[in-house]
């Protein structure tokens, strides 16, 4: 049996590495600049990039794109605070730190249920998901930007009604390596009552430590080892959705929200589709 040349291999990942590092930088700004436009940093659009043109295994893409978020997120955070004051989100603090409290435990925990689940019933849930964020996206265009609380004003049932929210976000984060903004904003906004601009900069300080647990987590069960990833994916699509990120907000006044939102959850849901179902498809048909 004749043995494989270890040098013939090397033009190969050396071109797939500047494959990924060139299109993660290409697809991040985009994606980073119609987050911006509505708000949200794009995790659920650079999945399915991740997982589908990047050509990252799902178990890859995921910790991948929690890593990217925590970038954003970092980066949000400080053009926010330079820009607008904290002091609207102090009558929220009861909710942001009972949000807080249960999206960490369930970050921590998400990341030990993905690891138990097989690849096909992890594609299938993030399928589900992303469809759901979807339509939560069409939904949220319709609606006004502000309603009167769902819930009624009393503490006790904002902290009770927090912990349960921050449980299914800081799920829903683990499983897709998102931000959770999707969730907590249209959260903030219908059920807790807040405007639009204090939901932004709450969203993000719940994201902040949500994701740096499943980062932590993922990392300690040994999800960045392939250092490669962090240099030709990680690192270029950060910077590009950061860029992407800070034009978006300067053009946000020029683009209706309501009519973005519509059409980012259509393309969110065939995208999800195209990469999940298929890939599904594809193995059964084999």
């Amino acid at each position: 049996m004749k043995k494989k040349n270890p040098s013939a291999l090397e033009p190969t990942n050396t071109s797939l590495e500047v494959r990924r590092f060139r299109l993660s930088f290409l697809y991040a700004v985009p994606i980073g600049l119609l987050g911006g436009l509505i708000g949200l940093g794009g995790a659920e659009f650079r999945l399915p990039v991740l997982a589908g043109t990047l050509g990252y295994s799902v178990r890859q893409a995921v910790p991948i794109n929690l890593a990217v978020s925590l970038i954003t997120i970092a980066a949000s955070l400080v053009i926010r605070g330079s820009r607008l004051s904290f002091s609207p989100i102090i009558p929220l603090l009861p909710v942001i730190f009972s949000l807080i409290a249960g999206a960490v435990i369930t970050a921590f925990f998400g990341v030990v249920i993905a690891a138990k689940l097989s690849n096909e019933q992890l594609e299938r849930i993030i399928l589900v998901l992303l469809v759901f964020i979807g339509i939560a996206l069409i939904v949220e265009g319709f609606l006004p930007q502000q309603i009167p609380a769902l819930l009624p004003p009393a503490l006790s049932w904002r902290i009770l009604a927090g912990i349960l929210f921050g449980l299914a976000i800081g799920l829903v984060s683990s499983l897709l390596g998102v931000a959770g903004g999707e969730v907590i904003i249209p959260t903030l906004i219908f059920a807790f009552g807040a405007d639009i601009k204090t939901a932004g900069t709450a969203s993000l300080l719940v994201s902040l430590p949500t994701v740096l647990v499943g980062v932590i987590k993922y990392a300690s069960r040994g999800a960045f080892v392939d250092r490669r990833a962090l240099s030709n994916t990680i690192a270029p699509m950060g910077v590009g959705s950061v860029i992407g990120a800070i034009i978006g907000g300067m053009l946000v006044d020029l683009f209706p929200a309501s009519v973005l939102k519509i059409t980012l959850g259509v393309i969110l849901n065939i995208s999800a589709f195209r990469v999940f179902h298929k890939a599904r498809y594809s193995r059964i048909k084999r």
